[in-house]
């Protein structure tokens, strides 16, 4: 089985996060999003992987994946260029998939316990297409299923007002060639000019193929908003990091209580506390005077010092210095620098982009 890693998009609803490079390299819980997804598909047996480019800094991805052999896998990458929709992204992988069994994962979603189970699952069938489902509070804004008296799949429709089920498409889709591929030639554009995925799902059943659906009981996340890379963050730290792992240096006075992962590199000095679940990357510098509180993320290269943060995500090579106050719910992009010049007391959330300053 081949993958298809979607990988484009504008990430409107990340701005200012998203205005120099794509969303999937977001860094949740150490990791950019796409990577956690990358490795599911190897961890599923997935080695052969083709990724899906859009306009939005495209040689950010390849300079960060490279031909993926540091992940174990074999990655190819296609340029879609301006956001045509999926069906045109899953089309445009046609040449990369051959007439080999596939799937399609979205790169800015995060299924925590994996899809192992659903690609085992698919290759047992003899099924054209198999869509992942769960149950979501709000349905109208995702793609819904619609079933039949006996349970079958029967239908899909993209943000329905008036959804037929509370059960919404998660992004990853299995498919057996040449079926979508054929039903994707002859669709057209939806009222927002892209190729739906839903319609070619829809086209599918349509015509009689056999298109099944899985159930996905454990958590999924589909990182689209600042809330949602929050909640991500706080939910793979509470899954992914089971025990402390120290590679870098923790001087002695510095207190390191529950869960924390300190990469190779890093220090926490002496006065400095971190409390997980909690990552340091790696040539981080805490402290001293720093804490760093449950569910953060703190990149590579950053430098905090007098600061406390908590519930947070601290891209690589940031500087925040002499605040002494506590920075919650926020994320910090790349080269950002925060710095105090007065130290009157306040509270502080941020959603910073790369390469900003700001001096309070």
């Amino acid at each position: 089985m081949k993958g298809v890693l979607l990988h484009g998009g504008f990430g409107t609803r990340l701005r200012p996060l998203t205005h120099t490079g794509p969303k999937q390299l977001i860094k949740v819980a150490g990791k950019p999003v796409s990577q956690w997804c990358i490795e599911d598909l190897r961890d599923s047996g997935v080695r052969d992987i083709a990724i899906i480019l859009g306009e939005l800094a495209p040689e950010r991805v390849i300079e960060y994946y490279g031909d993926g052999r540091w992940l174990n896998v074999n990655i190819t990458y296609v340029y879609q260029g301006y956001p045509y929709g999926l069906a045109h992204a899953v089309f445009i992988a046609k040449d990369f998939v051959g007439d080999e069994e596939f799937v399609v994962y979205l790169g800015d979603n995060i299924l925590v316990e994996g899809i192992s189970e659903f690609v085992r699952k698919f290759k047992e069938s003899d099924a054209d297409a198999m869509v992942l489902l769960t149950k979501v509070p709000d349905p109208t804004k995702f793609g819904v299923a619609e079933f039949d008296e006996k349970g079958r799949l029967k239908r899909l429709v993209e943000k329905p007002r008036k959804p037929p089920s509370d059960y919404a498409l998660v992004g990853v889709y299995f498919f057996r060639p040449p079926a979508i591929f054929n039903v994707i030639e002859g669709l057209k554009p939806s009222w927002r000019k892209e190729l739906e995925i839903t319609d070619a799902l829809q086209r599918l059943i349509d015509l009689g193929y056999r298109v099944e659906y899985s159930i996905v009981k454990g958590w999924w996340k589909d990182t689209g908003t600042p809330e949602d890379i929050l909640e991500a963050n706080r939910l793979l730290l509470d899954n992914k990091y089971t025990n402390t792992i120290i590679k870098g240096e923790v001087e002695k006075g510095a207190i390191i209580e529950g869960r924390v992962f300190v990469d190779e590199g890093a220090i926490v000095k002496n006065g400095s506390v971190v409390r997980g679940p909690a990552y340091i990357g790696r040539n981080s510098v805490i402290g001293p005077k720093a804490y760093v509180g449950p569910f953060t993320s703190i990149g590579d290269n950053v430098v905090l010092d007098n600061i406390e943060v908590e519930n947070s995500v601290i891209m690589d090579n940031v500087e925040i210095r002499g605040l002494g106050e506590r920075i919650v719910d926020s994320i910090i992009g790349s080269n950002a620098r925060i710095v105090h010049s007065d130290l009157r007391p306040r509270g502080l959330r941020f959603i910073v982009g790369e390469n900003t300053s700001i001096i309070l």
